[in-house]
């Protein structure tokens, strides 16, 4: 289930190419459909919160099912670029509720090793990543027809949602959230710690989105060929596969404030480096680091979160942070797509986005060098 919500956020990505060919749009409304996919991951987050109050997490994860099915056979029929959008959106929301309602539901199946936990599972929403790339390639090549890339998502999810529901029948889930039922007091308690993640993965993931969603058009300006530079955006969501598992391991035994601040730093130097980079084996280099750097962010931040919050209030604060921290990301790709064609060079964008990144990394440090963030 998680590698089918997460393929319904990133197979935008590889496919804004065709989008730009088929229906004659240019750079910022391509970027504006990947941020669609994105703003509906937000939409819900917060409500979803609400609905946990009331509903248990299998239940709502199975909802979730049933929003990706019908939303990708939408978008398969779609005959306009407003359709296309309308069901960028739908495919978002499935994702957002799903994580808002399985992260909690996940870290309370293993309390013990909460970052072991969000390591396998992120792991395997990576592999949606990293096989969205050769996925469309495959589809295109076989049919010549991308809207056959949602028609088996659609098909995938409705089985897949059909086999959690059997399982979820047999299943002694915990009931750790059962005192979770005050969206309000849940974040009046607990507010610091969801503002920390907000501001920390809010402001990476904006950069993150504009990077990985024009990661093949910028490579072109460097002079790599289509294919290889949709190769190299494989292998940036690649690098995230063993980075998910070794970073949760590494966040259930490391400080876990510094260990955030120290990954957030290296993304920034990473993505510098990327634009002062030139040639196919240096570029392949800089994709690398930076693809196992950025995914080693998310297992930190839910380990920090989901460790750290009370039974009472975990899914709520959660929801909390997670609607928060993806409005501010999920803008990230349209505003490098409108910097494009107000004449602005992916370098200079970069370069920009990269600094702005190391200034809130300093000020979060000074922040945790005089205790005022919560450990």
């Amino acid at each position: 289930m998680v590698l089918l919500v997460n393929l319904a956020r990133v197979i935008f990505a590889p496919l804004l190419q065709e989008f730009i060919a088929v229906f004659s749009i240019g750079e910022g409304t391509a970027g504006l459909i990947a941020t669609l996919a994105w703003l509906g991951s937000a939409a819900l987050r917060l409500p979803t919160g609400w609905v946990l109050t009331r509903v248990s997490r299998h239940r709502v994860i199975l909802a979730t099912g049933g929003i990706l099915t019908g939303a990708s056979a939408f978008i398969a029929g779609a005959t306009s670029i407003a359709m296309v959008g309308a069901g960028a959106l739908l495919m978002g929301l499935s994702s957002g509720t799903y994580f808002v309602a399985a992260n909690p539901l996940v870290s309370e199946l293993y309390p013990d090793r909460v970052g072991w936990a969000m390591g396998v599972h992120g792991m395997s929403a990576q592999l949606a990543a990293v096989a969205a790339a050769p996925f469309v390639t495959l589809i295109l090549t076989l049919f010549a027809e991308w809207r056959v890339v949602f028609v088996c998502i659609s098909a995938v999810t409705a089985v897949a949602t059909l086999a959690l529901y059997v399982a979820a029948r047999s299943a002694d889930l915990p009931d750790a959230g059962r005192g979770d039922t005050d969206l309000l007091g849940a974040v009046r308690s607990e507010w610091r710690i969801a503002l920390v993640g907000v501001v920390l993965v809010g402001t990476t993931g904006f950069v993150w989105q504009g990077l990985f969603n024009f990661y093949e058009l910028y490579l072109a300006t460097k002079g790599l060929a289509p294919a290889t530079a949709r190769n190299l955006l494989t292998l940036i969501f690649a690098a995230g596969v063993p980075a998910f598992f070794v970073s949760g391991r590494l966040a259930d035994r490391l400080p876990r404030v510094p260990y955030l601040l120290a990954i957030v730093g290296s993304f920034a130097g990473c993505l510098l480096l990327l634009t002062l980079t030139r040639g196919f084996v240096g570029v392949l280099a800089v994709t690398a680091v930076t693809g196992y750097v950025i995914h080693s962010l998310f297992p930190a931040i839910d380990t920090y979160l989901l460790d750290a919050l009370p039974d009472d209030s975990r899914a709520s604060a959660y929801a909390w942070y997670a609607a928060g921290m993806m409005t501010v990301q999920a803008t990230g790709s349209s505003a490098v797509g409108a910097l494009r064609e107000a004449g602005f060079g992916y370098d200079l964008v970069f370069t920009r986005l990269a600094f702005g990144l190391a200034v809130v990394v300093a000020g979060l440090a000074v922040l945790q060098h005089r205790g005022r963030l919560p450990q």
